[in-house]
């Protein structure tokens, strides 16, 4: 990765893949996914050892595209696969992601090629290996973040003047890929267990950044004790002032957002990365709240699953339940009963049993079926066996039957019968309902039992 600082400035970007057939037969292409529309690209190049490919949009799903090799890739057989693209700052009134001459990020999600297993019911590969290199070259005055280990991490003046390169190993342990890179005024605060690195575009008071880094440290502290420690648990978290604020929050508020939290709500903040807030600082002390559903996506680790975006019922509501328990974290305890009201107004009270469900009605259910989890075998358990599954599965993908091991494994029980109770008839499950529609407060998870006919 090359930031080019010119009055255009331009993010270059080159992926080398060393590549081995280890399957048993050969395949005629490659299935990927290019970045998506939260990024202004040029137009990308590949090349196939040293042969041009075309790109062709996946007749399976058209977010991906397909390389297809001009010879049948053998078995066994290794080649080099080269992967270029731009990225432009965006137009104008264009709602892609933006930088400035002098900073810029690329955010954990999204912004690298992702190559895809072969289809098939016993196909494999697509996840990164074990150790790769990432290289950042930036100019000399520019402060520096980036997923991999920092001790791991070397510097060197280049051959251009004022220019640097830094060589980052990453690991399966460190996620999706991010940098964050700009001239920056660096600072810190304590916040609990947590140092704070506060990086500002001009001169800021720490204690005016107090209440967000606190805000940051409880949604972290809360998600350590839901989800399971961080892989990379450094107590290290970040607070970067955006490079630019119109450009700077690029995530499409999805169904679940819409379902979940108040509509219309200015965002001011965004997870660049698990450990580190985007922030607009242009109006006062941002909502880092607002940040939660990108707080869920990056520390579950679906950066390397790109499977996880086609998820199914109810498995794929599980960051928007993350996205709310972050919330709660940082407003407080009285959110989880607004939010769960607020979900069940959505779910028609008296459904028709052999009626399809509406789609907003599957996925307001499949939130609260996490509450209902939660409710029913208490949150030490919910807690271990959620990351007893995420741990075991990382970077390969789950499914509702890893869910339902997961749990049966913790609490010797017919967990999948309480699944098909909430996934396999309609609404929601009459003693949930009365629990929380009419009532303030909620019971204490582990408290509560549905009837399981």
């Amino acid at each position: 990765m090359q930031f080019v600082p010119a009055p255009q400035p331009v993010i270059r970007i080159e992926g080398i893949y060393q590549l081995k057939n280890t399957g048993n037969q050969p395949l005629t292409s490659l299935e990927l996914r290019l970045p998506g529309r939260r990024f202004h690209f040029s137009d990308p190049s590949a090349q196939w050892d040293k042969t041009a490919l075309g790109f062709a949009t996946s007749p399976d799903n058209p977010r991906n595209v397909v390389l297809n090799f001009p010879q049948p890739w053998a078995v066994s057989a290794m080649h080099t696969l080269r992967l270029t693209v731009e990225y432009l700052r965006p137009g104008s009134n264009e709602p892609t992601l933006s930088f400035t001459p002098d900073a810029f990020f690329l955010p954990a999600q999204g912004w690298s090629p992702e190559l895809l297993p072969a289809r098939g019911i016993f196909a494999t590969g697509g996840v990164p290996p074990k150790v790769w290199n990432l290289i950042v070259r930036v100019p000399g005055n520019f402060l520096v973040h980036t997923s991999g280990q920092t001790n791991k991490q070397s510097a060197k003046n280049s051959g251009k003047a004022g220019e640097r390169t830094i060589h980052v190993k990453q690991t399966a342990q460190d996620g999706y890929p991010f940098v964050i890179a700009g001239h920056y005024i660096a600072g810190t605060l304590m916040a609990g267990p947590e140092t704070v690195n506060l990086w500002t575009r001009s001169p800021q008071s720490p204690d005016a950044l107090r209440q967000p880094s606190e805000a940051l440290a409880r949604a972290i502290q809360a998600y350590d004790t839901i989800f399971g420690t961080r892989p990379k648990d450094s107590h290290q978290l970040w607070i970067v002032e955006c490079p630019q604020v119109s450009g700077c929050f690029t995530r499409t508020a999805s169904n679940f957002s819409r379902l979940t939290f108040p509509e219309n709500e200015k965002t001011s903040a965004e997870m660049a990365s698990q450990d580190t807030a985007m922030l607009d600082l242009s109006g006062g002390t941002p909502e880092i709240a607002a940040a939660a559903p990108s707080l869920a996506s990056s520390w579950l680790g679906y950066g390397q699953n790109p499977g996880f975006f086609e998820q199914t019922p109810p498995l794929y509501a599980l960051p928007a339940f993350a996205a709310s328990r972050g919330r709660e974290a940082v407003e407080g305890a009285q959110v989880r009963a607004q939010i769960i009201r607020r979900l069940l107004r959505a779910i028609p009270a008296n459904s028709a049993a052999r009626q399809p469900e509406a789609d907003d009605v599957i996925r307001a259910k499949s939130v609260l079926f996490f509450y209902g989890l939660q409710d029913r075998y208490g949150q030490e358990v919910f807690s271990a066996a959620l990351s007893h599954m995420l741990e075991a599965r990382r970077g390969g993908g789950f499914d509702q039957d890893d869910l339902i091991a997961a749990f049966e494994q913790e609490t010797h029980q017919n967990v999948a019968q309480f699944v098909r109770l909430w996934m396999k008839h309609p609404g929601v499950p009459q003693d949930f309902r009365a629990r929380y529609e009419n009532t303030a407060a909620s019971s204490p998870p582990g408290t509560a039992k549905e009837s399981i006919p």
